[in-house]
């Protein structure tokens, strides 16, 4: 996820995305995203076995900022919001 604002990233994993992605945008979810009002979606990806989820989460916080920036704009290059995707 991602702030228009100031361009914060924020990477974390959920069996729910339209739920999670609600409540980051809603602010439900007191710490970073509120703090830093990182409400875009820009970014995911979907796993059968949560094991994999949560290995790709880890494997990605340790990612420079510019990889994380490679890695949204080689599949979504304006940044767009594709929370609506799936609400």
């Amino acid at each position: 996820m991602a702030s228009k604002k100031n361009g914060t990233l924020y990477v974390g994993m959920t069996n729910d995305l339209s739920r999670r992605v609600y409540e980051h945008r809603n602010n439900m979810i007191v710490g970073f995203t509120s703090k830093y009002n990182v409400h875009n979606l820009v970014y995911y990806e979907m796993f059968e076995d949560v094991r994999y989820a949560i290995q790709k989460e880890k494997q990605l916080k340790t990612w420079h900022r510019q990889w994380k920036i490679n890695l949204i704009e080689k599949d979504n290059p304006d940044w767009n919001d594709l929370y609506e995707q799936f609400y």
